[in-house]
């Protein structure tokens, strides 16, 4: 099993944040875990990503990685951040080749099949589905697993509370990213925490 794999069976769920400012951190990273959520994805896209990193990464039990990877500048900046995964929107073979040479677990995003042989043609055969729904949704994604029967997927861009049973229930589906656990605005630790723990207790098939 790889690091990336078992990452991936270890939540149902893994939320997706985009935090503005660090000292909302420890407080979200604490209620998602006590929740049971512990893989969290922090997008790098505020000013702020890198601090929220390396303030989660205290947080007992949470295994911190970074979002929206786009390039091996991102990568560097994770790495040094304290990220144990790294998520990237696409698949380009500069920060593939990066990614693979830092040994880091890496989840590129894919879209089509020609993405998944590329993927493919670097060892990889665990991606992110992005944006899921909007490229199509759990019957594209039927589509495409059908000659990958190896490939295993997280989808994520769209997916909500209420769909994402669906999205576990097929077989290649190993987890889903939902940004739905931690809702914008003010962190409220107590309904994070009952969304981590709502959103853990959905199972795979």
């Amino acid at each position: 099993m790889s690091a990336i794999d078992a990452l991936m069976r270890s939540v149902p769920v893994i939320p997706v944040l985009v935090v503005e400012n660090a000292r909302d951190a420890i407080p979200i990273a604490q209620a998602l875990v006590a929740g049971g959520l512990i893989a969290l994805e922090v997008t790098l896209r505020t000013p702020a990503a890198l601090e929220v990193i390396r303030e989660m990464a205290t947080v007992e039990g949470a295994v911190v990685g970074a979002g929206t990877v786009l390039n091996g500048r991102d990568l560097d900046a994770a790495l040094a951040a304290g990220a144990r995964f790294v998520v990237s929107p696409g698949l380009t073979d500069p920060l593939t080749r990066a990614a693979l040479d830092s040994g880091i677990p890496y989840l590129p995003g894919i879209a089509n099949a020609a993405d998944i042989m590329r993927g493919l043609d670097h060892g990889l055969d665990r991606f992110k589905f992005f944006p899921a729904e909007a490229a199509g949704g759990l019957k594209a994604l039927k589509a495409l697993a059908g000659p990958f029967g190896q490939v295993r997927f997280c989808p994520t861009g769209g997916i909500t509370e209420a769909s994402a049973p669906e999205w576990l229930a097929f077989k290649s589906v190993l987890c889903v990213g939902g940004s739905w656990v931690v809702p914008a605005g003010t962190p409220d630790p107590d309904t994070i925490r009952r969304n981590a723990a709502a959103a853990a207790g959905l199972r795979t098939a």
